[in-house]
This record gives structure tokens, C-alpha cells and sequence, in this order.
């Protein structure tokens, strides 16, 4: 996609500077090769609609709905783009455009139409296409197809709202005072259960032998998961689960082998065993993590969409739910990460930006981060007391790394905000309708992560 738009943008350039439908093109170009979804979205609201090119209009759309978890938008807008558009899509652009509408088409819970229209999309292309390429779309087709067979994410409450406790778990070396939420009030098919909520986590994990012990259903379709490395693991559904007062029938889990292939990390991996994360949070529409009572609360009616939500989160390309926010004045992408067991990580630009500050408030060290599939070494500093703002609200953070090399498995955002900075702040929001982040401040003035 990138390098379409990169070229479409360079085109624009060579028009006459006195047309308005340039500007709008050129700036919509932009925002697409940026991967600025919240400019993209502003610049489509803003645009007369007759002043974008009738590919881009349609092909924003797409985009719009797809980052910023607007289906209603993007599934009528991507059969547009097939239809009448497709004159204007190069191979990549037709497969990423393909995925995406099946993504979407998936999350409205309709997996049937999804796998039918990527087995189109794909007997129409193959002959194109690499080995890899068609193992890749394969792999998507295997999921939905298998996922058709059920109807993922029924949810129904036994009250108006739902309040799920959650306790405070040290993991790792006590020295560090790493820590994750782990919920314990909840079953899978009728037996008790424990398990981490991890914000961070695009999918539900669990380990092979809890999938066993659980009887969860295997289902003919592999997925790989992203942690310090690249994990292969089977798909699997519980048919069942309770969380408080609150059922869900025939959740999606990815069965791994819950290890970091190391040693000495393996000791503390059991945290990772069973985990659900960002893909329960878009169906339940509406969470409030409470860090001061230690609940997660939520409405069995969420609220309506807004008529013209200004979302502050938006979808990365690998699905990470990332929300503006700024560290040391900085803006940037944050990924709002529970299953990150300590205040957060910066990347390199940060420390390219601010090079003069860090070097004379930090001294050079090293940090060793062990996550499903890996271990990985990597220089950095350490910084004391950054201010981080997040929802409208500000924290001090006693202390977060700054990366002087890149992210290790090639995340597309800026900050990675783990839950020890999380937990300075009171309750935070999610509101998955508007795609908008909410955070409250703490009723304690020390702004120090508690115990």
C-alpha cells in the first residue's frame, strides 16, 4: 500500500497548484502514507466530497472504518472499492485491501463471508503470487472458514453492569517489581480459571495444556502470535466463559507453547498461560479499568456511537490498540499495554529528539525483555520522572527505558505505556464505539505507582 501512495502523492505534486481538489488529494495522500488515521479522518470530514478523487474518497473510507473500528463505514465502502475501483488497486494493494474487509467483515461476526470473499480474491490471483504470499492469504481463508462453523463473542450480563476484580501479580525478578492484572472471578466451560488481562494482546492466548485441561475445541486453522519473537500456534474455541457476572459463548483462543526459549525466562512464563486482551474489549464496547478499586467494570448497554466521534485510538498495522498521548511534550503513538509487566519502554526517535536530555538526566544501560517467542538484550537509558499525558490527563513516571536501538519485533508506535504507568492514573476508559480513550486522575497527589 505504502509504495502505491507513495507514488500517487509524487503524481499529485505535478498538478496545477491553483486546484482545490489537489490540496485535499495531496493531504489525504499524506495522511495514508503517514498512517495518520486521525489526520486521514479530518481531512475527509473537512473536504467537500466532490473535491476528492473519486478513488481516494472511497478508498478513505476503507481506511477510516478499518483503523478506527468503524465496520459500519468500511465493509460498504471496501465492497465499493471492489466494485468500482478496481481499475486502481495493483496487486498489494488489492490483497492488503482484501484482508482488511475480511478483518472487518470478522468483526461484525460474519466469518462466512469473510472466508468466501478472500477464496475469490485469491483463486483470482494466484497465479501471481509466491509461495509465501499464498500461504499467507491461505491462512486467513483456514480461520474464518473454521470460525464460521460458530458464533464468536455471544456476550449476555446478569446485571447492568459488570464488575470483574482483578488482583496486582508480581512476575520476574522481585528486584524489578514487575507486575500484571490477573483476574481470578471467572470460569471456561465450568471450571475455575485465572488468567491475565493484557490490553496489549491483539488475540486470547492460552497454553496447550490448559486448552486440554479446559476442552476447548481445535479448529482447523493456525495463527501466529507476536511477543519477543514470532510464535505458530492452532486456533481453538471455548465454548464458554465467565467473567463475574458475565457470559460469553464460543471465544476465540490461539493454543500456544508458552515459552520465550530461554532458560531462565521460562521460570516466570506460567503469567502467560491464559490471557485475553484487545479482541474481547471491541465486542464488550465499553471497559473502565478501575486501578485504585482493582476492578474492570462494564455496562451491559454500551453507549450509542456519537454522530461525529473524534477517536483518539486508532488500530496500528498489527492490530495494537495505539491512543495519542505525550511524553515530555513529546505527541506520539502509545501503546496502552496492561500485559507490559513495567512502566514502558520509549524508542529510539524519542532519544534522537531529545538526545541532550536523556544523556543528561540518564547514564547508558541495558534492558532484557522476555515475551512468548523470545528474549531480547538491548541498549538503553533508564529516565527518572517523565511526564506522560494520556486521556487528558497527566502522570509523573518514576522511571521509563529509552531504546537506543529499534523495537525488536518492528512495532509501529512510539511508546510502549506498561501497566505500572497505567496504574497512576485512577480508572482509565475504553470506549470502543467512538474509539476514544478516557483517562481519570488519581485521588492520591504523590502520582507513585501503588504497591
Amino acid at each position: 500500500m505504502k509504495k502505491f501512495l507513495a507514488i500517487l502523492f509524487t503524481t499529485l505534486l505535478w498538478m496545477p497548484p491553483f486546484s482545490h481538489a489537489q490540496k485535499y488529494d495531496e493531504q489525504i495522500a499524506d495522511a495514508m502514507n503517514k498512517g495518520d488515521w486521525f489526520a486521514l479522518d479530518s481531512v475527509y470530514r473537512s473536504a467537500p466530497k466532490d473535491s476528492i478523487w473519486d478513488f481516494l474518497e472511497v478508498y478513505s473510507r476503507c481506511l477510516i472504518g478499518n483503523r478506527l473500528n468503524r465496520p459500519d463505514v468500511s465493509i460498504p465502502a471496501f465492497a465499493e472499492l471492489f466494485n468500482t475501483q478496481s481499475a486502481n488497486l495493483d496487486l498489494g494493494n488489492m490483497l492488503n485491501s482484501s484482508v482488511m474487509f475480511a478483518m472487518d467483515l470478522s468483526r461484525t461476526g460474519d466469518n462466512a463471508t469473510a472466508a468466501s470473499m478472500l477464496t475469490s480474491i485469491l483463486d483470482a490471483t494466484r497465479e501471481h503470487l509466491d509461495s509465501a504470499a499464498i500461504a499467507g492469504m491461505q491462512k486467513y481463508v483456514d480461520q474464518y472458514s473454521a470460525l464460521s462453523a460458530y458464533k464468536p463473542y455471544g456476550i449476555s450480563f446478569s446485571s447492568p453492569v459488570t464488575s470483574i476484580p482483578f488482583r496486582y501479580m508480581p512476575v520476574g525478578p522481585a528486584k524489578y517489581g514487575s507486575l500484571l492484572m490477573r483476574i481470578d472471578d471467572c470460569t471456561i466451560n465450568g471450571m475455575p480459571a485465572s488468567m491475565t488481562f493484557d490490553t496489549g494482546a491483539g488475540v486470547n492466548i492460552i497454553s496447550d495444556s490448559l486448552a486440554a485441561e479446559y476442552g476447548l475445541i481445535p479448529l482447523d486453522a493456525s495463527q501466529k502470535v507476536g511477543g519477543m519473537g514470532i510464535q505458530g500456534g492452532r486456533l481453538a474455541i471455548a465454548k464458554e466463559l465467565k467473567l463475574g457476572g458475565m457470559t460469553i459463548t464460543d471465544v476465540p483462543f490461539t493454543v500456544l507453547t508458552i515459552t520465550a526459549n530461554n532458560e531462565e525466562a521460562d521460570r516466570y512464563m506460567d503469567c502467560l498461560d491464559l490471557v485475553i486482551g484487545s479482541e474481547l474489549m471491541l465486542q464488550l464496547k465499553d471497559v473502565t479499568i478501575d486501578f485504585t478499586n482493582r476492578r474492570i467494570e462494564i455496562p451491559s448497554t454500551p453507549p450509542s456511537r456519537s454522530d461525529n466521534p473524534l477517536s483518539n485510538i486508532c488500530f496500528s498495522s498489527q492490530m495494537n490498540l495505539l491512543a495519542k498521548g505525550y511524553v515530555h511534550g513529546s505527541p506520539m503513538l502509545m501503546n496502552i499495554d496492561t500485559g507490559n509487566a513495567s512502566f514502558g519502554e520509549l524508542d529510539k526517535k524519542f532519544f534522537e529528539d531529545n538526545r541532550e536530555f536523556v544523556t543528561s538526566r540518564a547514564q547508558p544501560d541495558s534492558i532484557r525483555m522476555a515475551g512468548i517467542g523470545g528474549v531480547h538484550i538491548s541498549k538503553c537509558y533508564r529516565i527518572p520522572d517523565l511526564v506522560a499525558t494520556l486521556g487528558g490527563n497527566s502522570v509523573t513516571v518514576p522511571e521509563m527505558t529509552v531504546r537506543l536501538q529499534g523495537n525488536p519485533i518492528g512495532m509501529d508506535y512510539e511508546c510502549n505505556l506498561g501497566l505500572r504507568s497505567l496504574m497512576l492514573f485512577d480508572k482509565i476508559r475504553f470506549n470502543m464505539e467512538d474509539f476514544t480513550l478516557s483517562t481519570f486522575p488519581s485521588p492520591s497527589s504523590s502520582n507513585s505507582a501503588p504497591n
